[in-house]
């Protein structure tokens, strides 16, 4: 009887041995199952952070400190996306502080006749102040108005290409829009700002007379800067473009027939 006692007691002892050896196998495997799929969901996160990192910091061959600033943010949380700093021009752009506030008048000498001009550095202090500036170097002399267009709601003389073909300067451009017409109606007699499109701080060295009542639409980034105006002689514009073009992008649009340059523009 004592020894049958004794071997159920060791029987029992072993079955418990082994249950609590299963009992920990079991708690390891769990363990490790677990720590697979944490280890598994950080190598995910790593590929989706490299790609994202790819796609939108390395598109623009950011520094190393652009790329750094780059995985902080998709790495830290953000209370708020920042705003971007908004445009602003080049040292090269005169301020607009110098035509705030102030009328210039002059004359724009073409070869084919003077037409009296009037800027306005009270409606557009930048416009007006990059045009006195460049009169004052002296850069229209020798230009050419390059463009003319000739359809029933569209005519305009546009001069002041570096290249006297029509490309801008892309060491000089500048912005933003001032003085826009929010019908989109330039009537005869004014002098706007020719840009690119899209672009609010597209605009350069070149400009554009109207010489008949003129509906030009907005395009994404707007209107076009009315500087200012003509006070005398529109009819030579007129007449240049009673001549007729030379058809370029369509049949109402080209270069006028006769050769348009720049003698002088001077601004008092």
């Amino acid at each position: 009887m004592a020894a049958s006692s004794r071997s159920a007691r060791e029987a029992k002892r072993r079955i418990q041995q082994m249950e609590a050896k299963r009992g920990l196998r079991r708690d390891q495997e769990a363990r490790r199952k677990r720590d697979n799929l944490i280890a598994a969901g950080a190598g995910a996160g790593a590929v989706v952070l490299a790609v994202v990192l790819q796609l939108t910091a390395f598109s623009g061959n950011p520094s190393e400190d652009e790329f750094a600033a780059a995985e902080a943010g998709l790495t830290t949380p953000s209370s708020s996306p920042t705003a971007s700093a908004p445009p602003s021009n080049a040292a090269n752009i005169p301020s607009p502080d110098s035509a705030a506030g102030q009328t210039f008048t002059g004359d724009l000498a073409l070869n084919l006749g003077a037409v009296g001009v009037e800027l306005d550095g009270t409606k557009a202090p930048q416009a007006a102040a990059v045009f006195k500036s460049l009169s004052d170097e002296g850069y229209f002399t020798s230009k050419t108005c390059h463009r003319l267009t000739t359809s029933e709601s569209f005519g305009v003389l546009q001069c002041g290409s570096a290249d006297g073909k029509g490309s801008g300067n892309p060491d000089y451009t500048w912005g933003p829009l001032e003085n826009v017409p929010a019908d989109n109606r330039y009537p005869a007699g004014t002098i706007a700002v020719a840009r690119t499109g899209n672009n609010a701080y597209g605009n350069g060295t070149q400009f554009f007379i109207v010489y008949k009542d003129t509906v030009i639409p907005a395009d994404s980034a707007g209107g076009y800067t009315v500087v200012g105006k003509v006070t005398s002689g529109l009819d030579i514009v007129s007449g240049i473009a009673a001549a007729g073009i030379t058809p370029g992008s369509s049949d109402t649009d080209g270069a006028p027939v006769e050769p348009v340059t720049i003698d002088s523009f001077s601004l008092k």
